[in-house]
């Protein structure tokens, strides 16, 4: 039966996960590595069978997909939903198939080790190597990888078969649940839906980078990079481990600290060590000075292996009312995102990521948070690179009832956060790491739950980041923001309550404000506040959902978060950057429509109201002067500056 026969194997599949390896070092060619991307049109297949097992059932993996059925191409990396004009594609839970052929230098099979790498699929991912099982992982927007050397055939064609299923249970992340309705009366055989407590679309599908890379067989599995700073000089404390054949007592390990013209400013030897660098240039993130998102190179040989890892210089610390970068005080001028675009889905997009960070420039960003899941590492590279402050977010979204913190999603919830940590830990631009987003933290389970959870990411983080959830229970109730290092949560006055009435907006913030101070004295950041805007939605005087109303709402906010900018609110976080899709359903009109630009990245007249106050505050502009929106409407791009201030050109 459909039920039993679905959920059992959802079952088997989370209680048989695989991991390969305690590294998870990004694959970087060197003179030791190569590597050799694995993307393109690939063979796909649904299995739309009514308990979707056919593809197990007729064992799909052991032969080229194309003999099993009817097959379509399916570009890898992306989400497979938007591809085709099928609804009942678009809207898929279960199982899907993918396979390619590709073939491995002979080179390849002397003296090395052979890297399979899916960089996200989403969720559940079983992988075959000519028919054999290799690997399985639980769970998206992570990397998982294993050794398949001993699979490979290196004089003829080689097929790769994934299967991935796309599932949401009570115990994953993020959770949800199938409902089946068996009244015939009313509904088809078969009929179940997937129900959701997360409000963007179920985008899957093979995400991210398909990858084969070579290490030699005594290899460089991780590396772990402490900084510090201590006067005119830089600490970088560096723990290196070896995998494979290696006996090394690190005699052999030879470390280089190498700046950006490539000078080697500091250099060691062993397995665990401190580098000191003088007159470090430190790394900031946009708007805090003249030098941003600087970054130096740790070389790491090792017998055979080379790998070069990226790293800046920067300390974190938070007080009762302060963040500091760098012992600076540090505000966060943000935004909150989705990785979401026409067609591809959550599928990566160098294009996209390009456009996404030229806009962040122009609005004048110094900081996002990864809502909510772990984002691409290639989009993490470029927040590094450029300066921009993350808030990296694990998958927690959506955990909302008592049986998403039981005993199998807390091990499963470590699982992610020790992946997270593991893949991200030497990254400069993450300043803190949040668990959860929007939990029922008011449940008495809630307490056991994210303490357990929370203590266990500072345990994992060697460089002790604070650590968050974001939350969207009123602090009376809340039961687990004791445990948090800075308290961040998530607030729709105007919009979800009190619809149309602006005038609240100062007076429920400030009162909130204060009575989260009075149970946790921690600072505060306004993860998400906003409202929902149809590009070219007019009225006079404004009304929901059009752009003037969402305009007025976010500057209604902005008078509040001044105020509390003197005290204790450390940052604002705009949701959303840009419009995003959703599950279809009455609360949406063709997806989320809260961006301050639309899906196309263009921008909407609020995106002027955030641009002009972001670079205010950055200049030490009186932002007060912002607080009246220009009238009248539609007479230029600027609609909503303020004519008493001129943005600063962005450097």
């Amino acid at each position: 039966m459909i039920p039993s026969v679905y959920i059992s194997l959802l079952c088997i599949l989370q209680s048989i996960l695989t991991v390969s390896g305690k590294g998870m070092l990004f694959p970087r060619d060197s003179e030791s590595r190569e590597s050799k991307l694995l993307d393109g049109i690939w063979h796909f297949r649904a299995d739309m069978s009514s308990n979707r097992t056919q593809g197990f059932a007729e064992k799909w993996w052991t032969k080229s997909l194309s003999e099993s059925g009817p097959v379509i191409d399916m570009p890898v990396p992306s989400s497979y939903n938007d591809v085709t004009e099928e609804k009942a594609l678009r809207d898929f839970v279960g199982w899907v198939w993918y396979d390619r052929q590709f073939f491995v230098s002979s080179s390849w099979s002397r003296d090395k080790r052979v890297v399979l790498r899916i960089d996200s699929a989403s969720y559940y991912s079983i992988v075959w190597v000519n028919g054999e099982q290799v690997m399985e992982h639980n769970g998206g927007h992570l990397p998982f990888e294993t050794d398949v050397l001993s699979h490979l055939r290196f004089d003829r064609a080689n097929r790769v078969t994934v299967a991935v299923n796309n599932t949401l249970t009570p115990t994953t992340l993020p959770p949800g649940r199938i409902t089946y309705q068996t009244d015939r009366r009313r509904y088809p055989k078969g009929y179940f839906t997937q129900d959701y407590t997360m409000d963007f679309f179920n985008y899957a599908g093979i995400h991210r980078h398909v990858t084969l890379y070579t290490t030699p067989t005594t290899y460089i599995d991780d590396i772990t990079i402490l900084t510090d700073i201590a006067g005119n000089k830089g600490q970088v404390a560096y723990t290196i481990h070896l995998g494979g054949e290696s006996k090394s007592n690190g005699k052999d390990v030879t470390i280089s600290a190498v700046d950006a013209t490539g000078k080697v400013v500091a250099s060691s030897s062993g397995l665990s060590n401190t580098l000191v660098i003088d007159n470090p240039i430190l790394w900031w993130p946009h708007g805090m000075n003249e030098t941003v998102g600087y970054q130096y190179t740790l070389q790491v040989n090792c017998s055979d292996d080379i790998y070069r890892q990226p790293f800046g210089i920067r300390t974190v610390k938070v007080t009762e009312n302060q963040f500091f970068i760098n012992n600076k005080p540090f505000y966060c001028k943000g935004v909150g995102m989705h990785e979401d675009s026409d067609i591809r889905g959550k599928g990566l997009d160098y294009a996209l990521i390009t456009k996404d960070f030229n806009m962040l420039r122009w609005l004048g960003v110094n900081c996002f948070r990864t809502s909510h899941y772990p984002y691409a590492e290639e989009m993490m590279s470029m927040a590094d690179q450029q300066g921009v402050a993350i808030i990296d977010e694990s998958p927690g979204v959506g955990i909302k009832y008592k049986d998403n913190m039981g005993p199998e999603s807390i091990k499963h919830h470590k699982e992610v956060m020790s992946e997270m940590i593991r893949r991200d830990k030497n990254r400069p631009s993450v300043i803190m790491w949040s668990v959860a987003n929007e939990p029922a933290s008011d449940l008495p389970i809630a307490e056991t739950y994210f303490k357990a959870v929370i203590d266990h990411t500072r345990d994992e983080d060697p460089a002790k980041r604070p650590v968050t959830f974001i939350t969207n229970v009123m602090f009376r109730k809340e039961k687990a923001i004791q445990f948090v290092d800075v308290v961040c949560f998530n607030r729709y006055n105007a919009w979800y309550s009190d619809p149309g009435h602006l005038e609240v907006i100062g007076l429920k913030l400030n009162w909130e404000m204060q009575g989260i101070r009075s149970k946790r004295r921690r600072p505060i950041i306004i993860t998400e506040y906003g409202a929902g805007a149809v590009s070219g939605l007019h009225r006079e005087p404004s009304f929901t959902y059009t752009e003037e109303y969402q305009v007025e709402l976010l500057l209604e906010h902005h008078k509040a978060f001044d105020k509390a900018r003197q005290e204790f609110l450390i940052g604002e976080l705009v949701w959303n950057f840009a419009d995003f899709m959703t599950v279809e359903g009455s609360r949406r009109v063709m997806g989320n429509r809260k961006g301050i630009l639309n899906r196309q990245r263009q921008p909407k007249p609020a995106a002027f109201t955030i641009r002009d106050r972001y670079h205010a505050i950055a200049t030490g502009h009186d932002t007060s002067l912002l607080y009246k929106p220009k009238r009248p409407l539609g007479c230029s791009p600027h609609m909503y500056s303020s004519p008493h201030f001129s943005v600063a050109p962005q450097h």
